[in-house]
């Protein structure tokens, strides 16, 4: 399984988070426990993360971990309404990432999963929007691209194209 991790998002994500969250500090990780946990555990982080609820329909259970901040890498995309999770958190600091609309591929669809799938891919001015609109002050930001190792148009737009951003926030 480790063979096929997203090596380079992993690096960016983590070298983004000590950047603006230095170790040690307890986190609140929207979404189940997965590799990125362990890394961050080994970066002399305190790492609680949800189990998989639908937060949706339950997004009051941010409320349920008293934390120096709360992360969401690749969450808020699946979710229909993250505005109201954003509004529910109560840690004073945030960092997330979501992935790019890419002009050049429709957003993603597991054909097999039912709950992997994105109901969003976001601009990066419609997801500061949505931050600013939820109560949170963008502190830092930052764009990678997403390069995959295949021959043709695409392939090579993705080498130059940014496919993630990672915002820091605080609580206005």
């Amino acid at each position: 399984m480790y063979n096929k991790l997203p090596i380079k998002r992993y690096k960016h994500t983590i070298e983004f988070l000590q950047k603006n969250i230095p170790a040690p500090a307890v986190i609140l990780d929207l979404g189940v426990r997965n590799p990125f946990t362990e890394i961050m555990e080994k970066h002399g982080y305190t790492v609680y993360n949800t189990n998989g609820e639908d937060l949706d329909l339950m997004p009051e259970l941010v409320k349920k971990y008293k934390v120096d901040v709360v992360t969401a890498f690749e969450i808020f995309e699946h979710l229909l309404a993250p505005f109201n999770v954003l509004k529910a958190i109560e840690a004073t600091e945030i960092i997330t990432t979501v992935p790019l609309s890419l002009w050049f591929k429709s957003a993603y669809r597991s054909k097999t999963d039912m709950w992997d799938r994105h109901y969003h891919e976001f601009e990066d001015w419609q997801y500061d929007w949505l931050l600013e609109k939820s109560g949170w002050e963008i502190k830092d930001t930052e764009k990678w691209t997403s390069p995959i190792n295949q021959i043709g148009f695409r392939p090579i737009l993705r080498r130059y194209t940014p496919r993630y951003y990672a915002v820091y926030a605080k609580k206005k």
